[in-house]
């Protein structure tokens, strides 16, 4: 059948499922390297107790019939490697079943981390990931051409996730609306990359430009998406070029990587032929009548889960990185609704001597990715994900965030904790024991141009009091 296929979008299917299953590896690495810590049996939110608490269909997982440490590994690095599989192309040299049963199987092995991963997966890529791993399944592979109805179905999900964005701020704070929000959120955010310096350093004028930038991409360029070519290709480079600034400018996990791959579907392959160079196109079969069947149900299934997404973008109470189904098939999405203007951070503080005085010498726990040491420049994470750094940012927002971890974190460094300590950058007791441990609030700002120079020091940071004061051993030994 004509109108169910879409030969003409060879190019943006190849794109999307060669990058998504890169994705998919570098989230599945990041699972099977940081979940002993964070969620395996010893872990600061152990899954074996939250599963006491949660049914399967609360939280659909392989993980609802049995948990292990070493079982979690098993899930997280089968997911990987069948994840590098497709991205070598491991999906166009197998029958069109077996490729929608791979990437069956990748969704279903990622869904089940997410959802026993609590608040160190609560953030919106996980979903994102989730959702667009799930129309991969019925994308098909060089054996059938493209259907027609996923890849309206991806467009769809492009667009959900820039106009919530940018409704979302345009909702919000005031400085979106007035072009301020640029002169604090380089510096504010999250985790700053190793450009975000030069960003905040920009002049006024480029910075109100950027947030102008940012309104056309996500409130204009989404709506273009509908149009016929090549203005829907123009859109999605305009959202490429723009997810690409946000790329070089800070670090948000693979958030910005698979919003470009979500673009690139929606480039037709005429246009991306004019300035790339694309092997010859594949000559298609026509589709089997049972793969017919299945993307039509599937079609069907994300339009009705639909709604309530579609009423959320409406809402005047927009939220924003919200899933409505245990499943993550159809979410909301938005980011940075509010900019802060002090970046606050907390730094955790160890001391081997006996007694806390007020002549003790504290020495810093270094994190791999958020700022500590003001002479350390910021780190390239992205598109890794560091979960314990990054809710250690909400931590410093709100102690509501901290709540259910921190007080677990800081006993386990008292026990100089192994798979704790394999989070970090550096121990400043090089693995033994300290006697008490604290966590202090700073005030950091980038350094200025002068102090850069005469310094080295990146950040200009100064001590606002005490998060956690001074504990023991003794004090948080009931904390496990």
């Amino acid at each position: 059948m004509r109108w169910f296929t879409a030969p003409d979008y060879w190019f943006g299917r190849l794109a999307f499922e060669r990058g998504l299953a890169v994705i998919y590896l570098i989230a599945f690495i990041a699972a099977a390297r940081q979940f002993r810590g964070l969620l395996g049996q010893r872990g600061l939110l152990p899954i074996p107790r939250y599963l006491r608490r949660v049914g399967f269909w609360q939280a659909p997982s392989l993980f609802q019939f049995h948990y292990s440490d070493p079982f979690f590994a098993t899930v997280a690095c089968s997911g990987a490697a069948l994840a590098a599989a497709m991205a070598a192309g491991l999906g166009d040299a197998v029958p069109l079943w077996a490729s929608m049963l791979a990437w069956l199987a990748l969704w279903a092995l990622y869904l089940s981390i997410v959802n026993v991963g609590q608040v160190w997966y609560g953030f919106g890529w996980e979903s994102l990931l989730l959702e667009a791993g799930f129309l991969a399944i019925f994308l098909g592979n060089s054996a059938s051409p493209p259907p027609t109805a996923i890849m309206w179905l991806l467009r769809w999900l492009l667009f959900r996730v820039e106009f919530g964005a940018g409704l979302i701020k345009l909702r919000g704070d005031r400085c979106w609306r007035d072009l301020t929000c640029l002169r604090y959120h380089h510096e504010t955010q999250p985790m700053p990359g190793p450009l975000s310096w030069f960003f905040h350093r920009l002049p006024e004028p480029l910075h109100r430009a950027e947030v102008l930038a940012n309104h056309v991409a996500q409130v204009v360029a989404p709506l273009v998406l509908f149009a016929p070519q090549p203005a829907a290709s123009i859109a999605a480079v305009v959202m490429i070029a723009t997810q690409l600034w946000l790329v070089a400018s800070g670090n948000f996990a693979w958030l910005n990587w698979l919003t470009v791959v979500l673009a690139l579907s929606a480039v037709a392959t005429l246009q991306a032929g004019r300035v790339l160079p694309l092997p010859a196109a594949p000559r298609f079969g026509p589709a089997p009548l049972w793969y017919e069947v299945l993307v039509l149900a599937a079609t069907a299934a994300v339009v009705v889960l639909s709604y309530r997404p579609a009423r959320n973008l409406l809402s005047r109470q927009q939220v924003m990185n919200a899933t409505f189904d245990a499943f993550h098939l159809v979410n909301t999405y938005g980011a940075f609704g509010r900019i802060t203007r002090r970046r606050e951070e907390l730094v955790v503080e160890g001391t081997s001597e006996p007694q806390v005085t007020p002549a003790t010498r504290w020495q810093e726990y270094e994190f791999k990715g958020k700022p500590g040491d003001p002479r350390r420049r910021p780190s390239q994470v992205a598109p890794y994900h560091l979960r314990l750094d990054w809710l250690m940012w909400f931590a410093a927002l709100s102690p509501g965030y901290a709540e259910p971890w921190l007080v677990p974190l800081l006993y386990r460094l008292l026990t100089a904790d192994p798979d704790i300590l394999r989070l970090l950058r550096s121990d400043p007791f090089g693995g033994t024991a300290p006697a008490f441990v604290r966590v202090s609030r700073y005030r950091y700002r980038f350094a200025t141009w002068r102090q850069l120079r005469q310094t080295g020091a990146w950040w200009d940071r100064t001590r606002v009091g005490e998060y956690v004061p001074p504990v023991s051993l003794r004090a948080a030994g009931g904390e496990r």
